[in-house]
């Protein structure tokens, strides 16, 4: 989704958009896509930025905010010529963003599919360019994983390559448990496909296929399905049919061999040796249409950060506000209250929305009493009108009430006695002479032996099974835990980084204590844990029948699909099926599960 409209207007805010982020006045939107949604911003001083909101459901995932906390830390080490730098951001923040310097051009996306393939020498200094980009991002320590056209940036000296990092922070997150696979299709390397480990060289891949997609307009192994373009990606080699000589070593790029790709530092010489003259960036690397764009773009953000922010109407009259509850302060970006028809009018190139409505004002003076309505003739004196006396009541109504309450009366007298002589009778003893003072008799159940009558309204009764709900490809971080009671069970980190062992409401932790094996464990603040064997089935009856309880498994103790119970101390029973591990080359450690929960399956803390 393109933030731009025809002419170079940006397109305004939505319904659902915020207005502001932090201390950033939100002006207009510029894209969305599967991480979240860009927005321009200024700074206090007046210069453009990109602020980037996280879309909820990652915000939601510890591991997440865990990973992006660290790539966002890595990323304000970039600081190149053809990247977008970091500016501001806020890991912490309900709704996590990221603010990055504004590039007032179109992406290679957009710009191929409005006027199509690039010239040979603009593509030879958008792979110079690139290549730079990635030499800096890598020494970094980050490999961006989603290099794609709309993910580079053209600008009248070069081309910006962004969103470097953001991919990776989500890999370990609940999205991923759910097949959803993190990175382009048609634009991934077959080490990354096939889910292997992502190196430097992988972004080679991509950046021989953003390439091909430069110079064709198409990529190098097609369209179609995911699946389809994956599979020929990972078996078939590159078509570059069409593609100009001076760009035949883009083939090296493809290479299915990482280690046969090319450095970055080798693709800018290769880059330098295809090119007829010297390589120099300048106003006038990219054909005159694209240019021509980008002179409109940085033409309407200037004119939306001079624009004035529209006034907001005043209030209609009220009665004089004596005593306000709370006082009201204006907003941080408001314009100074005026009247509604001296309004400027809403610029065309910023976000058409309405005025809000004027804050109240509060008054510094004496407060000053409200004066009495003037009215220019007498008002009439008004004076209380006598009421209408009742009707008379029929008063026979009123002597069979008390017939009624007399007979009431005399039938609870008679009930009392009858209960009294009842507790004289049988105080202490059974029809056989045994005692039920010990065997439930207060609540009317039988007696142990059977002599009782069984017919007590108050007796327990069965209730039915409740129904189980499972959920699939939960990941639970090291030192983390999920309740069973929350639908999802979503991971949760102690107060302070605590460890899960001690915590009450722990229903299923992952927890590596150390220790000589270094064996992780899984286990419950229930303390009630049973690991099934493999001729069980796992089942609710199962896992009400299975008394061989301990607190916590080793890792060692389980393989992928081995199946425990899990009673929490809140009456919640769980089949948890283990899947399996992080990978080995995955930096984070968690394991994966499917949880199916009877809630409120039995009484809390049965059995402590």
């Amino acid at each position: 989704m393109t933030g731009v409209q025809p002419g170079g207007h940006f397109r305004p805010l939505e319904s659902g958009d915020p207005t502001s982020v932090a201390s950033y006045r939100l002006a207009a939107r510029l894209g969305a896509g599967g991480m979240g949604t860009v927005y321009l911003s200024y700074t206090p001083g007046g210069h453009p930025i990109a602020l980037k909101t996280i879309r909820p459901e990652l915000s939601e995932d510890p591991e997440f905010r865990r990973r992006f906390r660290q790539e966002v830390q890595a990323a304000q080490r970039v600081q190149g010529l053809y990247t977008a730098p970091v500016i501001d951001y806020d890991t912490e923040d309900a709704q996590p963003w990221l603010a990055t310097a504004y590039v007032a051009g179109p992406s290679l996306a957009a710009a191929v599919g409005e006027h199509g393939p690039l010239p040979v020498p603009s593509v030879l200094l958008l792979l110079a360019g690139m290549a730079e980009a990635l030499s800096v991002i890598h020494g970094a320590g980050i490999v961006h994983r989603d290099l794609k056209p709309s993910n580079v940036l053209l600008a009248s000296d070069g081309p910006r390559v962004i969103d470097f990092g953001i991919a990776r922070a989500a890999d370990a997150t609940a999205l991923t448990g759910t097949g959803v696979s993190i990175g382009t299709p048609a634009f991934m390397s077959p080490e990354q496909a096939a889910g292997k480990p992502v190196t430097p060289a992988s972004d080679v891949f991509a950046l021989g296929q953003v390439a091909a997609f430069a110079a064709r307009g198409t990529g190098a192994y097609g369209d179609g399905p995911s699946h389809a373009v994956l599979y020929r990606i990972v078996h078939e080699e590159p078509d570059l049919g069409g593609l100009a000589e001076q760009l035949g070593f883009i083939a090296r790029c493809l290479a299915k061999d990482p280690a046969e790709r090319p450095s970055t530092a080798e693709i800018i010489t290769l880059c330098q040796e295809a090119s007829p003259t010297p390589l120099r960036q300048s106003g006038s690397w990219l054909p005159e249409a694209i240019a021509a764009q980008i002179t409109q773009r940085v033409s309407a953000s200037a004119a939306l950060a001079a624009a004035p922010t529209a006034a907001p109407a005043a209030p209609a009259p009220t009665a004089p506000v004596t005593r306000p509850d709370t006082p009201v302060h204006a907003p941080a970006h408001a314009a100074p209250t005026q009247a509604a028809t001296h309004l400027p009018p809403t610029p065309s190139f910023g976000p058409a929305t309405p005025p809000p409505q004027a804050p109240f004002q509060p008054t510094y003076g004496p407060p000053t009493a409200p004066q009495p309505p003037h009215f220019s003739h007498q008002q009439p004196t008004w004076r209380p009108q006598p009421l209408p006396l009742p009707p008379k009541r029929n008063q026979t109504g009123k002597w069979i009430g008390i017939a009624v309450a007399a007979v009431a009366g005399l039938a609870w007298l008679g009930g009392c006695a009858s209960f009294i002589n009842g507790l004289d009778d049988s105080s202490g003893s059974s029809t056989d002479g045994s005692d039920t003072s010990a065997t439930g008799g207060a609540t009317g159940s039988s007696t142990g032996d059977g002599t009782g009558d069984g017919t007590d309204s108050q007796s327990t009764r069965t209730q039915p099974d409740p129904t189980p709900v499972t959920y699939r490809g939960i990941n639970i971080p090291e030192s983390y835990s999920v309740r069973f009671a929350d639908a999802p069970p979503k991971p949760f980190e102690g107060p302070d980084g605590s460890s899960p062992r001690y915590a009450s409401d722990s229903d299923l932790y992952y927890y590596d204590a150390g220790g000589w094996d270094h064996d992780p464990l899984l286990g419950s603040s229930g303390e009630k844990v049973v690991l099934l064997n493999n001729a069980q089935k796992g089942s609710l009856a199962t896992c009400r029948a299975e008394t061989r309880y301990t607190k916590e498994i080793k890792l060692s103790q389980v393989s992928k699909g081995s199946q425990m119970c899990v009673h929490s101390s809140s009456g919640h029973i769980a089949l948890v099926t283990f899947k399996g591990s992080a990978p080995e080359n995955d930096p984070s450690d968690y394991v994966t599960v499917d949880v199916t929960v009877w809630r409120n399956a039995e009484d809390a803390d049965a059995g402590e």
